[in-house]
């Protein structure tokens, strides 16, 4: 597993990837990215196998979820990820297109950390990277 890895995007839209992966370069957050296009490439990421209980990696520093995804959801990835002893420590932030009240209400109620709609605007979508980066990698301390 790679340790350096500090960011998971997880992430079934080709171009919401390509906008996040631009707008984190431009303002020169180069942490290390890895990319899940699934709820399942997400677990298996971070435990190995979607059936598994041990968190496999050591990161990331934070995971950007999105709700709407293939095989597995947004909110069933945060269900596991938030109901783990060690991998609950990670902060989720969600980044979803959705307004819906329901899937904000529950997204905290699983343990999110912050639900952040993805702006449909580019300038809007770069600065709401730009500040999760700025926020979650640079001023927010986390416990070991």
């Amino acid at each position: 597993m790679d340790k350096e890895i500090e960011i998971l995007l997880v992430e079934d839209n080709a171009t919401d990837e390509e906008l996040a992966t631009i707008a984190l370069k431009k303002h020169n957050i180069k942490n290390k990215l890895k990319i899940a296009r699934d709820g399942v490439e997400a677990l298996e990421y971070l435990f190995g196998s979607v059936d598994s209980e041990t968190l496999k990696c050591f990161g990331p520093l934070v995971i950007l979820l999105d709700l709407k995804l293939p095989r597995i959801n947004g909110l069933e990835v945060l269900r596991r990820i938030k109901s783990h002893p060690e991998a609950k420590k990670i902060p989720v932030v969600i980044l979803t297109s959705s307004s819906e009240e329901k899937d904000i209400l529950e997204s905290y109620q699983l343990g999110a950390n912050s639900y952040i709609r993805k702006p449909v605007d580019f300038n809007q979508f770069e600065e709401a990277i730009n500040q999760i980066g700025l926020y979650w990698l640079v001023l927010n301390k986390q416990s070991s």
